[in-house]
């Protein structure tokens, strides 16, 4: 998925092409780019195929409008700011390929920019807490490890990265792909949620590794990047979301921390990260009734029963406890 991201295909589409080619087709989905990315990729590299979007449609959209596009058994889809290694692909389309049940992996994610540590965006796999907090084996919160070999299993996780991603073509497309209200980010984690209540099963591989620069398109720290997933948390818990306690007494206590979260962004003299946490809350009661329509199509499972689903709380771990490795809370 590309969108005005020029600087990182010149910079990443070789390493598509010189550990890719003999493996898979390369397609470029452009999301509307304005930047010559389009002219770039005809002018320099013939053997990619370039999939035009006439406008921006998010991360979500755009790849489901895109990937209609493509007909093939498996799908990766990869962040424009990911550089790939020798052998990348073969290990998760072997895991794809030989279990049935399987039906999406993600390789190890480590930094571009510090490559001995993992990255923010996936790591080595995604989790998710009793509070419905998202985190990763090798990152909690903005704390990323080294890696020193610690988590180099095969196993199954609660969501795979968005970032980069290699899933069953069919399945995606018969849970209907991205929830295109998300527009970007946590879309992957709805999708994994989503595919978990069906019964299947998301798993990390290490015998894959990719680099990722990280805030290609958005910055991590971005006011808009905060509001959409502050939002979009509490959208994939809606919608998914299935335990002993009654979702709107979860989602009532979601609220009260993300808010202390928000005063404690006003109280740093971050007010435009205050504003980003009021104005996803607002987003989500207005919502509410587009949710519980998507809620009741959605057969769920309690979320008890769900590998990579975490029976504590990583907000007391991190900043209580002072536990900030996976290895310490898990």
């Amino acid at each position: 998925m590309n969108y005005n991201g020029i600087k990182w295909l010149k910079k990443f589409i070789p390493f598509f092409i010189k550990f890719s080619e003999k493996e898979a087709d390369i397609y470029v989905i452009d999301n509307g780019s304005t930047d010559q990315s389009i002219e770039f990729l005809k002018k320099n590299h013939s053997e990619v195929c370039i999939v035009p979007l006439l406008k921006n449609l998010g991360f979500a959209g755009g790849y489901n409008e895109g990937l209609k596009k493509i007909n093939s058994k498996y799908f990766i889809l990869v962040n424009s700011d990911i550089e790939v290694t020798n052998s990348w692909i073969p290990p998760m389309i072997k895991i794809l390929r030989n279990n049935t049940n399987i039906v999406a992996v993600q390789p190890k994610i480590l930094s571009f920019n510090n490559k001995n540590k993992f990255e923010h965006a996936g790591a080595a796999g995604g989790f998710i807490d009793a509070f419905g907090f998202t985190f990763c084996k090798g990152r909690i919160f903005d704390n990323t490890e080294i890696d020193e070999g610690q988590y180099n299993q095969d196993k199954e996780i609660f969501w795979a990265s968005g970032a980069c991603i290699a899933v069953k073509a069919e399945e995606f497309k018969k849970i209907g792909g991205f929830d295109e209200d998300f527009f970007a980010h946590m879309e992957e984690v709805d999708l994994c949620w989503r595919f978990k209540n069906q019964g299947k099963n998301i798993f990390f591989t290490s015998e894959s590794t990719v680099f990722h620069v990280g805030g290609g398109t958005l910055n991590y720290n971005s006011p808009q990047k905060l509001f959409l997933n502050y939002r979009n948390n509490l959208w994939l818990i809606h919608k998914n979301y299935n335990s002993n306690y009654p979702l709107f007494t979860f989602i009532f206590t979601r609220i009260i921390l993300d808010q202390i979260s928000a005063f404690k962004f006003l109280l740093s003299g971050s007010l435009s990260s205050f504003l980003a946490v009021e104005k996803a809350h607002l987003n989500y009661f207005k919502a509410i009734g587009s949710l519980q329509t998507k809620r009741k199509k959605i057969n769920k499972r309690h979320i008890n029963t769900l590998s990579g689903y975490c029976n504590k709380s990583i907000i007391w771990s991190y900043f209580i406890k002072g536990k900030s490795k996976f290895s310490e809370i898990i």
